[in-house]
């Protein structure tokens, strides 16, 4: 199962941070780096070569700067023609010329696969792809090859890494040619239109990152048909409508679908996921966090602030002993916090800010032995132990405690707690 990723940590010091944590609470950002704690080498310098791209020149694209509504709307339109053809045929066609030889027929597919590519690119103003030329697709830049996990005797491409290019463009079909590929990042860039149907050819897909793009549409299940997938970053573009429960099902170590426009109840099978990391963060989810939640054992941190949930906070969280982050702030949740989360012991950081939680806190909350930061402002709790006063990092803030400042006001309080929950 882990084949594809030691391969190519082997092969060249793979390491697979992204790096949109930035925007992530910082304890999110802790965590994705505890996770995964390695990153991969870049080369220190870029062919310095100008080459003037001619479907840029031709359509008016500029190489700086944000992307038009126009230029937008030409990918998209792009794509939509591409999908017309169920062939592939549709204008992204790659000619080989004849006098280019190749170790073998993965590095000729790849060769297509990059070209084509390289056409569905607008704007390249990094010059990350400068060098894409010729059929030594090994020496391109940000392309890594490795020995084939079925036949160590020849080469393929095995990663691609173009984070931080502000490439604007789009994936073409093509890519499912590349069918040895393990690693493809190209968070922060400006990618368009949606992910390739053809993306179920990359049987050995195991780490995809598209975060920080323009990416649209529905939620691509496509990534559900990758069976060796590890890691999945979606996070930071605009995919919409609801997540196939399926995805609860897979199995993932990370998941990170935060920052998108997606609308939907978390299933029941929610609890089913081995992840020990998810994000889910400034969607509009909405309803209950599942029971089942207390089955994800593997779980390190859950980052579920700025939806829409509306429910009593989830007692089955004590049932999670490798929790380190749990964030629900910003959400709708009522009632009290269950005494039971005592028996998150390894808990590091509760953010159960910006809800409508009331009663007493437990002590065993705050006597939780790894306990750094409890947040637990804008509520409307009427009694905290000392003990919680004592922590490193603690707010209280705006609730209705007596004797503590910065609270709520009488009227506020009492007009809230007149009608319990």
């Amino acid at each position: 199962m882990l084949g594809a990723c030691n391969l190519l940590r082997e092969v060249f010091d793979l390491t697979m941070v992204t790096d949109t944590e930035k925007h992530l609470p910082d304890a999110a950002c802790e965590m994705r780096k505890k996770t995964y704690s390695f990153h991969l080498s870049l080369p220190l310098s870029l062919f310095l070569l100008l080459l003037a791209h001619s479907l840029c020149a031709s359509q008016g694209i500029s190489h700086n700067g944000p992307l038009t509504d126009a230029e937008a709307t030409y990918i998209k339109q792009r794509q939509l023609l591409y999908y017309k053809d169920e062939f592939g045929d549709r204008g992204e066609k790659v000619t080989v010329d004849p006098s280019f030889r190749f170790e073998n027929n993965r590095l000729r597919n790849a060769y297509i696969a990059l070209q084509a590519w390289k056409q569905a690119i607008l704007s390249d103003p990094k010059n990350l792809t400068l060098n894409w030329v010729g059929p030594n697709v090994c020496n391109y830049t940000y392309v890594f090859c490795a020995p084939a996990l079925d036949n160590p005797k020849i080469r393929t491409v095995a990663g691609i890494d173009l984070n931080h290019g502000d490439i604007a463009g789009y994936l073409p079909e093509e890519l499912g040619l590349l069918t040895d590929l393990a690693l493809l990042h190209i968070n922060t860039n400006r990618f368009c239109g949606t992910v390739p149907h053809k993306f179920d050819k990359l049987k050995l897909l195991f780490e995809l990152d598209l975060s920080n793009n323009r990416f649209a549409g529905k939620f691509p299940n496509v990534v559900l048909r990758l069976p060796q997938l590890k890691f999945l970053d979606l996070r930071f573009n605009e995919f919409e409508g609801t997540v196939p429960k399926e995805l609860f099902d897979k199995d993932l170590d990370a998941i990170f679908i935060n920052d998108n426009r997606f609308v939907f109840d978390l299933p029941e099978n929610f609890g089913n996921s081995p992840v020990s990391v998810i994000v889910l963060a400034n969607n509009r989810f909405h309803g209950c966090v599942p029971a089942g939640i207390g089955n994800m054992k593997r779980l390190n941190e859950i980052i579920l602030m700025n939806n829409a949930f509306r429910s009593c906070f989830p007692a089955e969280i004590g049932l999670l002993k490798n929790l380190t982050v749990f964030d629900v702030s910003f959400n709708q949740l009522l009632g009290p916090l269950p005494e039971a989360i005592g028996g998150a012991v390894s808990l590091e950081q509760l953010n159960v800010a910006h809800n409508l939680l009331s009663g007493k806190i437990p002590e065993s909350i705050c006597k939780l032995p790894n306990l750094q930061n409890f947040t637990y402002s804008y509520n409307f709790f009427t009694g905290e132990p000392p003990r919680c006063l004592a922590l490193p990092a603690f707010d209280d803030r705006r609730n209705c405690l007596p004797a503590r400042p910065y609270q709520r006001s009488p009227g506020q309080c009492k007009s809230f707690l007149s009608h319990p929950v």
